[in-house]
């Protein structure tokens, strides 16, 4: 007798089988077979993994952006803080429910999502304040001798010299808080009184010190001096929940500073290479302390030098152990460098366009990035991908890639647009961060104090003779038999001692205090590490 066989499983359902998770997930959509979608094979990435990192890719007008507002929507909603890129103020809208229409009813009916207008916690932030949103600022000294080496377009040798500079800084107490403080810092340096400082250590020349100031000028002629500053950006403050438990999703406006590519993309980096230095170790957790999302993560990479490629990498091979979860959101992944691409374990690739034989040689290394598939041919899948459809493959809870699964993608809940302007300013001014960091500050730095080094010394003022103190009144002694006698001479030796001893003792202190007040410990980008 020919027992009977099981049923075939439907390719669909074996897909899905791939993406099922026993803990919070983010859901992004329905596993799509022979341009059908299946609503009942959902596809899914484990909260637990989303510290593995991830990529989010395609070509212009796929869907990048809207399933970047589908996730920190999710994120949001799970409790976990989000930080997002806001390239031309379209995910201001986050804060506001979705409209209702057609074509989202449709798209929610074939994704198989219970589809619901809502609105999420949204802070909004502006670097330099070049926007209506919060000031995000960092102080000169704070940001480092790379990172500012990269906003600068520097060399390797003038980056190096750059490091010497804020390495001199450092030790002798000069605080860099503004580009017009590293400018002082560069001309004392070349000064005939100046250039003595860092004889031991090479010196500086005056050609590359002429051509950092140049930069340094050119930055501050495009109005990069705004970014830096004080009061410096706690980055602690993005890792923050709502009332309702929700959290925040800090949403960085740039359509300002849109022409300035090299120096936004690298004030994102500087944010989480904060985190990075500030953020306990926690190891595996079920779900991420905070995710980054990086836009346009090509303007990083492209002409960095190797000292900020290396601290980039380390960076994001690290941080996943203090629970922050990042992902580079770019045109193609052949932009995101080997190193910190084989480190991405979550994939949501839009459709690459093949105009150019550059174009078809990053195909052939994109499909060569995926795992082998038996129900997609990967080539042919990357090209023929509609908006709003990606080839997914991500890390299951086991810490397995799942299999490739073309996916439609669910609509986002929240309003895909910007918002009113009076709203935005609105939500700024009632923002707990605004009253900190609002105004600009300018106390005394490298500047003032170098300024005060080359002025002659002022004339003393005539100091006027002391008058006369009054005579004490005498008053009879209460203990006349002991107002004559003397402190035993070994009491009088103790507290002559105890005199000397106290006074070593604050010498002592006040020399520490003022060593650690100086002190200054830096991290892999060369960012000045807080002390907690």
């Amino acid at each position: 007798m020919v027992e009977p066989s099981e049923p075939e499983q439907d390719p669909a359902d074996r897909i899905a089988a791939g993406y099922a998770a026993t803990g919070p997930a983010v859901e992004l959509g329905a596993v799509v077979l022979d341009g059908r979608p299946h609503p009942g094979a959902q596809v899914r990435v484990p909260l637990a993994m989303l510290n593995r990192h991830g990529l989010i890719a395609g070509a212009t007008g796929t869907g990048k952006t809207k399933t970047l507002q589908l996730m920190a929507e999710q994120l949001s909603a799970a409790g976990v803080p989000v930080v997002l890129a806001d390239l031309k103020g379209d995910l201001a809208g986050l804060a506001r429910p979705g409209a209702e229409s057609d074509r989202v009813r449709e798209r929610a009916t074939a994704t198989g999502d219970p589809w619901t207008p809502t609105g999420f916690p949204v802070e909004y932030l502006a670097l330099g304040g070049l926007g209506t949103g919060v000031p995000v600022r960092a102080t000169v000294t704070d940001f480092g001798p790379v990172l500012l080496s990269r906003v600068l377009d520097l060399n390797a040798t003038q980056e190096s010299s750059l490091g010497l500079v804020f390495h001199h800084a450092d030790a002798a107490g000069l605080p860099l808080l503004d580009l017009a403080d590293l400018r002082a810092v560069l001309t004392w340096l070349t000064s005939k009184e100046g250039k003595a400082d860092l004889e031991g250590l090479g010196g500086l020349s005056k050609a590359t010190a002429g051509v950092i100031l140049r930069e340094l000028i050119g930055l501050a002629d495009l109005g990069g001096d705004v970014f830096f500053g004080e009061p410096a950006f706690d980055p602690a403050d993005l890792i923050r929940t709502a009332a309702d438990g929700r959290g925040v999703v800090s949403a960085v406006e740039l359509p300002a500073i849109q022409d300035r590519p090299a120096l936004f993309s690298t004030f994102l980096m500087w944010l989480l290479a904060e985190l990075f230095e500030d953020l306990p170790e926690v190891g595996d957790v079920d779900r991420p302390k905070l995710v980054f999302f990086l836009d346009e993560a090509h303007l990083l990479f492209t002409g960095a030098s190797k000292a900020f490629l290396e601290a980039v990498t380390q960076t994001v091979r690290l941080i996943r152990s203090k629970g922050v979860g990042v992902f580079f959101v770019t045109q193609n992944p052949t932009d995101v460098p080997r190193p910190v691409l084989a480190q991405l374990g979550n994939r949501v690739q839009h459709a690459l366009r093949t105009f150019t034989p550059e174009d078809a040689d990053a195909l052939a290394k994109t499909v060569k990035t995926f795992p082998r598939s038996e129900d997609y041919d990967i080539a042919t899948l990357l090209t023929s991908l509609g908006t709003g459809e990606a080839a997914v493959t991500v890390l299951s809870e086991r810490g397995a890639p799942t299999p490739v699964a073309w996916t439609m993608l669910r609509a986002p809940r929240s309003h895909m647009g910007t918002v009113e302007a009076a709203d935005l300013a609105a939500a700024v001014a009632a923002s707990p961060l605004q009253a900190r960091y609002g105004t600009a500050v300018d106390r005394q730095s490298a500047r003032e104090m170098l300024a005060a080094r080359l002025s002659p010394p002022a004339a003393p003022a005539p100091t006027p003779a002391p008058a006369p103190a009054p005579a004490p009144e005498t008053l009879p002694s209460p203990w006349p038999e002991m107002e004559q006698q003397e402190p035993p001479p070994r009491r009088r030796r103790e507290e002559k001692g105890g005199d000397l001893l106290d006074g070593a003792l604050g010498s002592f202190a006040r020399s520490v205090g003022s060593a650690l007040g100086r002190e200054i410990t830096r991290g892999l980008f060369g960012t000045r590490r807080r002390r907690r």
